[in-house]
């Protein structure tokens, strides 16, 4: 052990003159000859034994990408043909074939019978049909038609037609009765009837008819598919007597339309 070395007397020093700062070595000799160190605390020694932490990288997903990519991308091409393949098809059938609608219209509506009392009705009409197919290669197979007349909302007579094939570049024409006997109505629907009758002395009317169809395209036959016709644009006026009355028909038009039943609901 290196013995300690004392000063015998500090040095004098002047009056009005700051004492000198001891020297480095002088520093150091006093404090031992070493600088002075303490031990180390848990929290140094457990960070210093402990490795030093580096986050793992993200697992790669690339080839999972990568096929859910191909697979949208084959899936948008597939139906992207089919719709080019069926626009061609559709395209190749028009050009062949040319086919139009089959149009329906009122030849002549008579009325022999149209007798309101306070909770029934009665009523008579001859209807004449004139259906016309104007395709060269294209026929069509029509089920029994029901006929339902309308006027002001309310159902004022039933009927119906036979079945009947309408051949290519054929005109054919239906006649049938339409009636209701001793229908019950309720009271608005009366009343609703009779201010139509009172106010314009005539009663707007609809012709709906409904029925189902198969179309044949030369040795191609479709599946039977609904649709309706109405006619609208008809003026009936009450008979007087028992002379009937015809209805005004010269601006009746009459539109086909599809009727496609989806579980519960017709389209």
């Amino acid at each position: 052990m290196a013995d300690r070395v004392y000063p015998a007397a500090k040095p004098a020093v002047p009056n009005g003159t700051a004492a000198p700062a001891p020297a480095p070595a002088a520093a150091a000799a006093a404090n031992g000859g070493a600088n002075q160190t303490f031990p180390a605390n848990k929290a140094q020694l457990y960070n210093a034994a402990r490795p030093t932490y580096r986050p793992m990288p993200p697992p790669r997903r690339k080839h999972r990408r990568s096929c859910c990519c191909c697979c949208c991308l084959f899936i948008t091409l597939f139906i992207i043909t089919i719709v080019l393949l069926a626009a061609i098809a559709g395209a190749i059938f028009w050009v062949l074939y040319r086919p139009q609608r089959p149009s329906f219209s009122v030849s002549t509506l008579q009325v022999s019978q149209l007798n309101l009392t306070s909770t029934k009705l009665a009523s008579k009409f001859s209807l004449t049909v004139v259906a016309r197919n104007p395709n060269k290669k294209i026929s069509f197979f029509y089920d029994p038609i029901n006929i339902s007349f309308n006027s002001a909302d309310v159902d004022i007579g039933d009927g119906s037609l036979p079945a009947f094939t309408h051949n290519r570049k054929n005109t054919t024409t239906l006649k049938t009765v339409v009636s209701s006997s001793g229908k019950n109505l309720d009271d608005s629907a009366i009343s609703n009837l009779k201010s139509k009758l009172k106010n314009k002395k005539s009663l707007p009317l609809e012709i709906k008819l409904d029925t189902k169809v198969k179309v044949k395209v030369g040795s191609l036959k479709t599946k039977k598919v609904g649709i309706r016709v109405k006619c609208s644009g008809i003026k009936i006026t009450v008979p007087s007597g028992k002379t009937p009355t015809k209805a005004t028909t010269s601006n009746v038009k009459c539109k086909v339309d599809l009727r496609i039943k989806i579980w519960k609901w017709t389209f």
